[in-house]
């Protein structure tokens, strides 16, 4: 009986809730333009804002010198043509009013307050499992029941507490940068500490030492600040916008920052110190963060070197602007890359410690150790203040979500607890076991790593769009499978190694706030790509999504919208635009031509010792050959390298990039051979090539600056099988002595049928009809198991040590782990990297495939074990690449 009443008052509680279609949290940039879209969707609706006014974010940070930092011809709604011409911006950068007003502007224009109900917040959320609806209370007005339940809270809209002893004690004023007073702070002729350089501190430092009669910075980190040299917008950027704006937008929507900039193409070592530095000087007069994050080279962001070059010239400049030298030493950031924290727009940040009221106190010399009565004390002196203002910042992404209310989705789950190890979702957008629940740019989407306005848009269309077709076609639930969450959590692990974001201790990791667990949690694949991939979910039947309804059977399609590693899956998507005809339609010489002017177009390889050009002359004549030497002084080990190509395609020159790479890696020279090509010279020239260069090589090992005795040899492809079959007929011939054999997904047998050929056979560049191409021109039928070409077919015992690596997405995948399986059958020590995401070219695309690090890292090192050398001194972005599974031994049985 008494169950029966509680149903009974649940159910009359229910009947009394506003009941929508749909309710948001949230009326700043994502709220308003949700409203718009369910509105003009058909989809009843209401957001609630805690505020009494619209703004989101831009409501409640007014601490003085509040800007955007993009360009507010691209920090601005792009769905309306008119919109756009019907309100102009003042500065290049607006300031948080001018931002505010806008948003004003956007909801009077649209009639939006009218689906708002201001000053309310949500207590707390349920899914109720019998109505399929969300039951929400809230603090103010009358409950609300809601089919889909969108949270559109923000990023940065949970201010960081702070975390110094004290704060309750002092008896002067306090103020938080996020939390403003809106009739603003008279600071004039007071002692003002300001605790905190991040963004808004950043912001804030210059306007305040202009008001204040003394100003005491307290900073635990340094972050790189750049000058914003506000103003009108600029011409250029302006003039590109109004000569075609759709297309000016669409660029954006494509572009990897949001923002319409092409992809940079030059690397770092390619431009001169000279040209560096005229790049660097031009951007840094532009006043651009995003052209001075993407703009400069390409490698920038990706690569330590690189970005370590910018961050110098960065540091330059602190110099030339902060007089004092130990103050400027201490507002030059050493602990992070550049670009790994979100850099900082400034108006005379750097100056402003030149002023004589101005203090800055280094709190890693000398750490707070509590707050007073009337000011602030370190290990080390007493500071007399005021005014404290925290400039401490925010609990980012999954703060903002959490902190509005306890939210319990199916069988009783807590968000709060699903995410205690860390937010998990799928897209960013939703979560496994919260159905019809959204995120506008929540953790796992590109949100704070994009122009927020162009990724709002695309989230708030992909959601709206969804709910539209789900009422179409008769369902009521919408929810992510567990598996589509886990390979979005593992494509999101892949995508962080693609960027130097995880060497930084930041609120994108949430490294700020004490006690959370740490984990990258925006998206790092760029905006278009992501985009791309949301379309793609769609295209294949709503993939990672179960979707109910009560008069339709229920669809799940479950599954991993992303296998491939995140460059990867670019660079196969560049391939596949440019619409190529098959390379075995091109004939023998035609694909030749065309492989020459395709590696034209790659980026140089990085700089070696010394890299020389010669010939060697074996029985059958003269083999070229290129040799890579490191910059160490010698002797060095010596390793014989040959090329991919299918016995066709190819020369020493083919795999440039890799072979430098790897020089540079293992510390050893590295001597690319020419072997002759079919069809002129079939089998088995090119594998008698291998061999004869491998003896010419071990025997002129001094004058080629090698330390004589073995050799090691390696190779990719049908470079890897001639490796592979040269090893066997040293063996068998009586020498060259070869301490260790790189096999890099290589041929080893010919027949097809295994499941690779099946699984692989067309989309991954190298296709199944690719191969037969290679073997017809190469090996007759009858041919095709002497052990010369399937060394897979040959006696394996006795062989070098072997290091054997194969990739996910390869034809040849199968063959070569049955070939490193049959070396450990018969006793050779062999070890397997099997390339998770990857496919046959990823490791030979030096600086394109950039997760290929960790495998050409560990391919390094196998080789250093082989030659007996200790292991490598781990560069910095090489060990921070840990995240891949290392190689695993396989136990070699007795032979």
């Amino acid at each position: 009986m008494a169950e029966a009443m509680v149903a009974a008052r649940a159910s009359e509680e229910t009947r009394k809730a506003q009941q929508v279609d749909v309710a948001v949290v949230g009326a700043g940039f994502a709220g308003l333009y949700l409203l718009h879209r369910l509105r003009r969707a058909g989809l009843t609706t209401v957001a609630l804002e805690e505020a009494d006014d619209v703004g989101g974010t831009w409501y409640w940070n007014r601490y003085p010198g509040a800007r955007c930092d993009i360009q507010t011809i691209d920090y601005s709604y792009t769905f309306d043509p008119d919109l756009e011409t019907a309100w102009t911006w003042s500065e290049k950068y607006a300031t948080q009013p001018e931002i505010l007003r806008y948003l004003g502007f956007v909801a009077d224009r649209y009639d939006l307050r009218r689906d708002i109900r201001f000053k309310t917040k949500v207590m707390e959320a349920k899914w109720d499992e019998a109505t399929e609806r969300w039951q929400l209370t809230t603090s103010n007005g009358p409950a609300v029941s809601c089919r889909h339940y969108i949270m559109a809270t923000g990023c940065l809209s949970a201010p960081k507490p702070p975390e110094i002893d004290g704060v309750k004690d002092f008896e002067g004023e306090v103020y938080f940068t996020g939390r403003w007073p809106h009739e603003g702070v008279d600071l004039a002729g007071k002692r003002v500490a300001v605790i905190g350089t991040g963004s808004s501190g950043i912001q804030s430092i210059p306007m305040i030492a202009e008001q204040a009669a003394h100003l005491t910075v307290f900073q635990r980190t340094p972050n790189f600040a750049l000058p914003a040299h506000n103003g009108p917008a600029p011409a250029d950027r302006l003039g590109l916008l109004q000569g075609d704006r759709a297309a000016y937008r669409e660029q954006a929507r494509w572009s990897m920052a949001g923002v319409p900039y092409p992809q940079q193409t030059s690397v770092s070592w390619q431009l001169s110190e000279a040209e560096r530095r005229e790049r660097f000087d031009k951007a840094w007069a532009a006043g651009d963060l995003v052209h001075i994050l993407s703009q400069l080279w390409a490698d920038q962001g990706v690569d330590l070197d690189g970005n370590r070059l910018v961050a110098d010239l960065i540091r330059e400049k602190i110099r030339e602007v902060v007089k004092d030298p130990e103050i400027a030493a201490a507002l030059t950031p050493h602990d992070h890359p550049f670009g790994a924290k979100r850099p900082c727009l400034d108006t005379n940040y750097y100056a402003t410690y030149n002023r004589p009221n101005v203090t800055l106190v280094n709190l890693r010399q000398e750490p707070i150790k509590a707050i007073t009565a009337n000011g602030i004390t370190t290990d080390k002196r007493s500071f007399e203040v005021d005014v404290i203002v925290f400039a401490t910042g925010f609990d980012a992404m999954t703060g903002a979500i959490r902190a509005v209310h306890p939210i319990t989705g199916r069988g009783g789950k807590s968000l709060s607890d699903v995410w205690a190890d860390g937010p998990q979702t799928y897209l960013g957008l939703t979560v496994a076991g919260f159905p019809n629940f959204f995120m506008i740019t929540g953790p796992g989407s590109p949100s704070v790593l994009s122009n927020m306005a162009v990724s709002i848009e695309q989230h708030v269309d992909w959601v709206v769009e969804r709910l539209a077709a789900l009422r179409d076609a008769g369902f009521t639930t919408i929810e992510a499978t567990e598996t589509a969450q886990a390979g979005w959590g593992q494509h999101m692990a892949d995508c962080s190694m693609l960027t130097l974001h995880r060497l930084a201790n930041t609120w994108y990791t949430g490294a700020n706030v004490p006690g959370k667990v740490q984990g990258l949690m925006p998206y790092t694949g760029g905006v278009g790509p992501y985009r791309s991939i949301c379309d793609e979910i769609v295209a294949r039947g709503m993939l990672g999504f179960e979707l109910t309804g009560p008069n339709v059977a229920a669809q799940r399609n479950d599954g991993e919208v992303v296998r491939l590693q995140p460059d990867v899956r670019i660079v196969l998507g560049m391939l596949a635009q440019l619409n190529l005809p098959p390379i075995e339609s091109m004939g023998a010489l035609g694909a030749r031509a065309f492989v020459n002017e395709f590696n034209k177009s790659r980026p140089a390889g990085r700089p070696v010792g010394e890299v020389v050009d010669g010939t060697l002359q074996v029985a059958d004549g003269p083999l070229p050959y290129r040799l890579y030497r490191p910059a160490t002084p010698g002797p060095h080990p010596i390793v014989v390298y040959f090329h991919g190509g299918g016995w066709v395609l190819g020369d020493e020159q083919s795999d440039d990039p890799f072979c430098r790479d790897m020089c540079r890696r293992t510390g050893m020279i590295f001597v690319s051979v020419g072997y002759r090509h079919a069809p002129e010279h079939r089998f088995p020239a090119a594998a008698e090539d291998g061999y004869a260069a491998t003896r010419w090589v071990a025997a002129h090992a001094a004058e080629l600056g090698g330390t004589p005795g073995p050799v090691l040899v390696a190779g990719w492809s049908a470079g890897g099988n001639i490796a592979a079959v040269t090893c066997q007929l040293a063996r068998d011939r009586g020498g060259p002595q070869i301490s260790g054999q790189l096999l890099v997904c290589p041929v080893t047998d010919c027949t097809f049928d295994r499941p690779s050929y099946e699984e692989n056979a067309v989309g991954y560049f190298l296709t199944r009809s690719l191969m037969y191409w290679f073997w017809d021109i190469y090996c007759s039928p009858t041919e095709r198991t002497d052990p010369r070409v399937s060394p897979l077919r040959g006696k394996v015992a006795g062989l070098p040590p072997a290091f054997v690596v194969t990739c996910e997405f390869d034809p040849l995948r199968d063959e070569g782990i049955a070939y490193a399986e049959a070396l450990a059958a018969a006793g050779v020590p062999v070890e397997q990297l099997q390339a998770r995401g990857h496919f046959h070219s990823s490791f030979a695309m030096v600086d394109v495939v950039i997760t290929g690090v960790t495998g050409r890292v560990q391919m390094a090192d196998a080789l250093r074990r082989f030659a007996g050398l200790p292991p490598e001194a781990r560069r910095g972005e090489d060990a921070s690449r840990g995240h891949a599974p290392p190689a695993h031994k396989i136990a070699a049985a007795a032979s």
